[in-house]
């Protein structure tokens, strides 16, 4: 059953006729509100996974294998903060998205003047398109660590994943997140494996999460924990998680919004603290495995595939790296593309055919990487992989700041608008990755 969003609140942002964000899902999973709690919660799970794969993508892993392999278990602490702020923002995407019926770029269409609404409308593209690249490096890299397929060849055969979205989004969203959360899970299930095989020392895995004073003082340190807190929230995450808490047909009444966004936000924040295990479980193996044998240098994927075998003991260990790699890969580009659907349709109003919205973002990305790959190889793609993540540095602000107004907009939002207490950390949060990640863009810059 379709339900469509209370057009009251509707009708502060615009005169004009309602527009659903991702019609093809829009209200399509039924709640069952005569049920118990956990039934009805049951049916709110699922949006949260496919925002949580932004947080494990291919782009984190270099990150965690080089905080890991120089200073052990220190920057756990830097993972943690990094999740909790993600759980704030990413419930309020939630919180917005269920209140107005609309998602974050057709929110931006109705506030800001249509040359800012073009400009972040071709940010958010660019960004999109950045994400994409780096899942598809990322998923190239596993298919060529587990089958030797050519990194050229990975690249263009990458496309096909758009067909296997379009046939699982007209299974239903149900089929879609049911795939996400199950890689998800198969790429906790690689770690715990791996972790069991490391054999870390659990009390120092623990202490980790106590933040330390050497990661403000430790110029190296502090680098890398930039790194991680600012690959903390991705832009394309934001436009996807107002859009997909609507698949929910959770009712138009005030009560049934407010229980929805209460289940939402537990979906949400769930599924970040199994991203969390899984960014935890990346960093522990690296220390446990590389910083304890003496590798403290180890920073890229495949430098990591090949050092797994002879450091723990075992070619599974290696497998399972890139088993989980190759998972991670294909889910991100799962979101990537539906993101792409989200940020066209909301900032423009134009309507595409889904196969076309597919193929096209998925072009934009496989040109440059197959023309990288072809000249430079190897080398080039972790080039073009530290790129990607620049623009995304770079694409951040203009993503999370209209979040934070639309937000804390009581006259918009009524009732629903956040409490004061998650403004105001949610501000002190934008706040923080904005500046790190400018931070850290200027050390790429400057080459520091």
């Amino acid at each position: 059953m379709l339900t469509r969003p209370d057009p009251a609140p509707l009708a502060q942002f615009s005169a004009k006729p309602v527009e659903l964000s991702l019609p093809e899902m829009h209200g399509s999973v039924r709640i069952p509100h005569a049920a118990g709690w956990l039934r009805r919660l049951a049916a709110f799970v699922g949006p949260g996974y496919l925002i949580a794969v932004g947080y494990m993508d291919p782009g984190n892993w270099a990150t965690a294998l080089a905080g890991g392999s120089a200073f052990g278990y220190t920057l756990l602490s830097v993972a943690l903060i990094s999740c909790l702020m993600a759980m704030l923002l990413q419930a309020l995407c939630a919180r917005i998205g269920i209140a107005t019926g609309r998602d974050l770029a057709q929110l931006c269409r109705d506030r800001f003047p249509r040359p800012v609404n073009l400009a972040l409308w071709a940010l958010a593209e660019i960004a999109i398109c950045a994400t994409d690249l780096a899942e598809l490096i990322g998923t190239a890299i596993a298919l060529h660590l587990l089958f030797g397929i050519p990194l050229i060849a990975g690249v263009v055969l990458t496309a096909l994943d758009a067909l296997l979205i379009l046939w699982l989004q007209n299974r239903g969203v149900r089929w879609l997140e049911a795939l996400v959360a199950g890689l998800m899970f198969l790429v906790f299930g690689c770690f715990a494996v791996q972790l069991a095989w490391a054999n870390p020392d659990w009390a120092a895995v623990l202490n980790g999460y106590v933040p330390q004073i050497s990661i403000l003082t430790n110029e190296a340190q502090l680098y890398i924990a930039i790194g991680i807190l600012g690959a903390t929230v991705m832009p394309h995450n934001l436009y996807l998680h107002t859009a997909v808490v609507q698949s929910r047909a959770y009712g138009t009444d005030a009560p049934a919004k407010r229980e929805a966004i209460r289940f939402a936000t537990i979906d949400s924040s769930a599924a970040l603290c199994l991203a969390l295990l899984v960014n935890s479980a990346i960093l522990i193996t690296a220390a446990a495995v590389f910083h304890a044998g003496g590798r403290t240098e180890v920073a890229e994927i495949q430098e990591a595939y090949e050092l797994l075998t002879p450091m723990v003991g075992t070619a599974a260990a290696a497998t399972l790296f890139a088993v989980a790699l190759l998972a991670c890969g294909l889910n991100a580009t799962v979101t990537a593309t539906l993101a792409g659907q989200v940020v066209m349709e909301g900032f423009l109003g134009l309507k595409l055919p889904p196969v076309i919205r597919r193929l096209v973002t998925r072009l934009v990305a496989i040109i440059p990487a197959v023309i990288v790959t072809w000249l430079y190889g190897t080398s080039g793609t972790a080039q073009l992989l530290i790129l990607s993540q620049v623009v995304l540095c770079l694409q951040l602000p203009f993503a999370v700041v209209p979040l934070m107004l639309f937000a804390g907009d009581r006259k918009r939002l009524g009732e629903f608008a956040a409490p004061r207490w998650q403004m105001i950390i949610g501000w002190a949060s934008t706040a923080v990755i904005v500046a790190l990640n400018l931070k850290l863009l200027w050390g790429i810059v400057t080459g520091e």
